[in-house]
Formats: structure tokens, C-alpha cells, sequence
């Protein structure tokens, strides 16, 4: 049987620089991948900067590339730094999203359309790039979230916005598929990170916990795993939306 390993590999990380996506870029160079750490703006810069050298103190090698991802020639800029500087992909993950809970009627147009540019139109691009740029036998896993497979109030652009990544997912799986390329989601639950906090009240981050398996929120730790699982073992998985949460939701 063929090894499923990092070890030469090259990984695209967009939203690479911190929290789950700087874990996922750390995690991948451990073992034994070259890491195009993505970062949107100024803001993120130095946490980019932060985890491309601690990749590189790892005796990987690593380069931050900033865009946003909304705009195609960004991403078609950040496939072509990776083959420029590494020769090609092997892995690439979409962290990147954007989280807003709002009612339905106080949305405003440009709400609207931000959230489903970030969460819908960038991931599908991005899955573009990387089907056409990705080396034969190539691993693409996207982020999603718990909440397709649940429904609340307030999350109406966030959840709706990344809910056409599942087709988009199940569609690659298939047009990939005579080149090896496995295509997948990982759906964590509300994670333990700044992007949750200031959407909810303590109230409601106590109820979330409560729902989860030790009644907890999901913790970076324990998504970073699937995504090298996916990446090297779990090579025979494709087209699925993987519900990692704790119980929170399950379909």
C-alpha cells in the first residue's frame, strides 16, 4: 500500500496565519509539508509573519502571500506564488470566513454581500484554483460550520452564505476525481476563538457549551487533526461534510 504522507509536500493555508488556520500551517510543516501561509491585510500580517517563522524554525520552509479572496486575481496570485516558490500543491485549505449574526431584517444590502462574497464566493474560487493548480492525487479540505446542519435565529448570512460550499464540495469531488484529488468539509462546531465571542451574549456562549460534548465550545486542537488526517491517510474520503463538534449538531 502506498504511503500517505506530508513529508516534500507543498500546502496552501488561506487564512494561514492565526488561530485554527496558523495550527493547520504549523501542524502541516511538522509534518513534513512547505506551507504558503495566506493572511488577508495589514492587521494579519504579523501573525502571518509569526507562524511562517515558526515554521521555518521547525526546518520547514515557509512564505506569507496577502490578499483578499474575494477578488480572483488574488487567489490565482496565491496558487502562482506557491508553484513559483515551491514548484507546485499538493494540500489546500480554506479557513477563511466571516461571521455575522444579525436579524434578518436589520441585514443591510452590503452586509448581504460581503458575508456571501467571503463565505461563498472566495470558497468557490478558491476550489477553482486549486482544482486547476493542484498536483494529481491532491487534498482540498474546506472549513465550514455546525450550523448546516442545524438552524437558529441570527446566523441567516453566515450559515446560508456557507451552505453552497456542500455542492460546491460534492461537485469537485466528482469532476476531480479521475486525477486522485479527494475534495472535503470540516463542519466544528462554535469554536473557541475571538471571531465567536462578540457575536453572542454569555448567556448564549453558556447554552452553546452545553450542547457540546464536555460541555465545552470546539477547540482549535481538535479540528487541526481532521485536516491532516484528510490530508494523508484519510486520502480514500471524498465529497463529505465532516461533522466535528462534540454532539453540537448531526444529521
Amino acid at each position: 500500500m502506498a504511503a500517505h504522507t506530508l513529508d516534500g509536500k507543498v500546502a496552501v493555508v488561506a487564512g494561514g496565519g492565526k488561530n485554527l488556520g496558523g495550527l493547520i500551517s504549523t501542524k502541516l510543516a511538522e509534518a513534513g509539508a512547505k506551507v504558503v501561509v495566506h493572511h488577508h491585510s495589514d492587521t494579519s500580517k504579523a501573525d502571518a509573519e509569526q507562524t511562517a517563522e515558526a515554521i521555518r524554525a521547525a526546518g520547514s520552509a515557509a512564505v506569507t502571500v496577502q490578499g483578499d479572496l474575494t477578488q480572483v486575481d488574488d487567489v490565482r496570485r496565491l496558487f502562482d506564488v506557491a508553484v513559483d516558490e515551491f514548484g507546485g500543491v499538493d494540500v489546500a485549505v480554506n479557513t477563511t470566513g466571516m461571521v455575522l449574526r444579525k436579524p434578518i431584517v436589520e441585514t443591510s444590502e452590503e452586509e448581504y454581500d460581503r458575508m456571501f462574497a467571503i463565505n461563498a464566493k472566495a470558497a468557490y474560487f478558491f476550489l477553482q484554483e486549486a482544482g486547476r493548480r493542484i498536483n494529481d492525487n491532491g487534498k482540498i479540505i474546506n472549513l465550514v460550520t455546525a450550523l448546516l446542519a442545524a438552524f437558529t435565529d441570527g446566523y441567516s448570512t453566515y450559515a446560508g452564505g456557507k451552505a453552497p460550499l456542500e455542492h460546491f464540495t460534492r461537485a469537485a469531488s466528482k469532476e476531480f476525481a479521475d486525477r486522485g484529488i479527494s475534495v472535503n468539509n470540516i463542519a466544528p462546531g462554535p469554536m473557541d476563538t475571538p471571531f465567536f465571542y462578540p457575536q453572542e451574549t454569555p448567556e448564549r456562549v453558556e447554552f452553546h457549551k452545553s450542547q457540546g460534548l464536555g460541555n465545552q465550545l470546539t477547540k482549535i486542537e481538535d479540528i487541526e487533526p481532521l485536516v491532516r488526517f484528510l490530508a494523508t491517510e484519510g486520502w480514500w474520503i471524498t465529497g463529505q461534510t465532516i461533522f466535528a463538534n462534540g454532539g453540537y449538531t448531526t444529521r
